[in-house]
């Protein structure tokens, strides 16, 4: 397998500490990218910057995927700038802080949120984090909290559905080496028995009732939850936010109805099931451009509809409402530049061949049973170290299916690890753009985000690997392999030695800041 050495792992560290050193992500994944291009010019800087631009960003720019799914966050932008600038997600806020008014609740609330709003890993957290964002502010849970948790039920939800992009991508790898390998089982049955063995997806889930009722917080997050709970402030003072924030306090005054938030959200998922259903959805799976067509096309006629209600309700004029709309498309450019400038650092990091050389020093003369957990690790040190869950896919799948028969592993165990790997970086590396665009969604620093998240993300990993090394030592027993994970998660995560119970009485008389 080709690679540069230790050098095919330097541009992607060096993005992370800068990212983490000096908080600009931009100027982190750019020089990160640059640093690559550098070694693949043949260490020439003119036109090494000339081909990192040329090859690599415009590349991933003009990508047919890429390019619909930029266009797709310029509506996402839009509909959002609508929703937080009309006043209807304060009032909405203020229609629901009735019933949400405990911090277990609420965060329960985007929990479930995030599980209906399972066809979108991009829509999740810019749908929920305006939406509940004034509401966590209002019961002193940190940008960091929200963000953590829209970041869990982005990802973590969408890899474990057969029948969007995340799940037709992944049988279509299963199905080109069962093929290879002359295996008769469908590539959709067999994406169905390794969902169970999906440790990682299942653990994230699963730890966010556990912190939401249980109330221990560890780490960065402790510390970020203390701070909001004593002193009402969302975020630290040096910290700056991926999004203005929705300010609960703003425009009281004013005439925003509930129904501004609520309606356009009712007709945002309307037309997306209404276009989506003719295709089969959500029995079968729509085909990639249909789906993110259909959502371009609910997120606009969602903002035409709030808009409607700010005329109705003389909230705003057209011309105002307008504005909102392309203020909010334009607050969106930030994370367009990360998203691009993310993609090269993964393209310019597959050139110089990083994947490969960390399944390089992962390979070597190991027993079957413990295949399961080596692919977990290495998946999650490739998907880290370049922000892709896909691109992990597409690299440990051809491994891991062969490997699987050569060797004597379970199978099915082998592939969730393989998943759970690359879901590892999607979920926590600094420069996936789903953690990016958590840290939009909730209006959260996004260096802060990834400080907070990434011990919680650490602690479901450890939990993955033991489930791994039971399942593949007593050949697959899921029950007994995801029990013992769990068990474990419940003890590291809630032992007096890792964190300290926060609660919510204990603060109640404390004013909101």
């Amino acid at each position: 397998m080709e690679h540069y050495g230790i050098f095919s792992i330097l541009p992607p560290l060096v993005a992370v500490i800068i990212a983490i050193k000096y908080k600009n992500v931009i100027t982190a994944l750019f020089f990160g990218g640059l640093l690559g291009a550098l070694a693949l010019a043949g260490w020439n800087p003119i036109e090494a910057l000339t081909l990192f631009i040329k090859d690599y960003i415009f590349k991933q720019a003009a990508d047919g995927y890429n390019s619909s799914l930029l266009v797709m966050m310029v509506f996402i932008g839009g509909f959002v700038g609508v929703i937080t600038h009309s006043g209807g997600a304060n009032a909405f806020a203020a229609k629901v802080a009735s019933w949400i008014n405990t911090r277990a609740k609420a965060q329960m609330a985007v929990w479930f949120g995030g599980l209906a709003i399972f066809f979108s890993d991009s829509g999740n957290p810019l749908i929920l984090g305006p939406t509940f964002q004034p509401i966590t502010d209002k019961l002193r849970i940190s940008r960091e909290k929200l963000a953590w948790l829209l970041d869990s039920t982005a990802s973590p939800v969408c890899i474990l559905v057969p029948f969007i992009g995340w799940g037709i991508y992944i049988m279509g790898l299963i199905k080109k080496e069962f093929d290879a390998l002359g295996m008769v089982e469908s590539e959709f049955a067999a994406f169905v028995k390794v969902i169970p063995f999906q440790f990682y997806a299942i653990g994230t889930l699963v730890m966010i009732p556990l912190v939401a009722f249980l109330g221990f917080e560890f780490s960065a997050m402790y510390r970020a939850e203390k701070r909001t709970l004593e002193t009402g402030q969302p975020l630290w003072p040096e910290a700056k936010p991926a999004r203005p924030a929705v300010d609960i306090s703003q425009d009281r005054g004013n005439k925003a109805n509930a129904t501004m938030m609520i309606v356009p959200l009712v007709v945002l998922f309307a037309c997306i099931f209404g276009l989506l259903i003719p295709h089969g959805f959500p029995f079968k799976p729509a085909p990639g451009p249909v789906l993110r067509s259909a959502l371009c096309f609910g997120y606009f006629m969602g903002a035409v509809t709030c808009i409607g209600f700010m005329l109705y309700y003389k909230v705003k004029t057209g011309a105002e409402a307008f504005k909102m709309y392309m203020d909010g498309a334009k607050e969106i450019v930030f994370i367009l530049m990360i998203l691009v400038l993310s993609w090269s650092l993964g393209s310019v990091c597959k050139a110089l061949g990083t994947a490969n050389y960390i399944v390089g020093i992962a390979q070597g003369n190991v027993p079957g049973w413990a295949i399961p957990a080596l692919l977990f690790i290495t998946g999650a040190a490739i998907s880290f170290a370049t922000g892709s869950s896909w691109g992990t896919f597409a690299i440990l799948v051809p491994l891991a299916i062969p490997a699987s028969a050569a060797l004597g592993a379970p199978l099915y165990a082998s592939i969730g690890a393989v998943l759970s790997g690359g879901l590892f970086g999607d979920h926590c590396s600094p420069i996936s753009d789903t953690t990016v665009l958590s840290s939009m969604g909730a209006a959260c620093d996004h260096i802060d985000h990834v400080k907070t998240q990434l011990p919680y993300a650490v602690t479901v990993a450890l939990a993955s690997i033991i489930s791994y090394l039971v399942a593949g030592f007593f050949d697959s027993p899921v029950v007994l392999a995801l029990a013992v994970g769990l068990v474990f998660l419940f003890i590291v995560t809630f032992g007096k030695i890792w964190g300290e119970q926060l609660s919510d009485r204990k603060y109640a008389s404390k004013p909101q800041a």
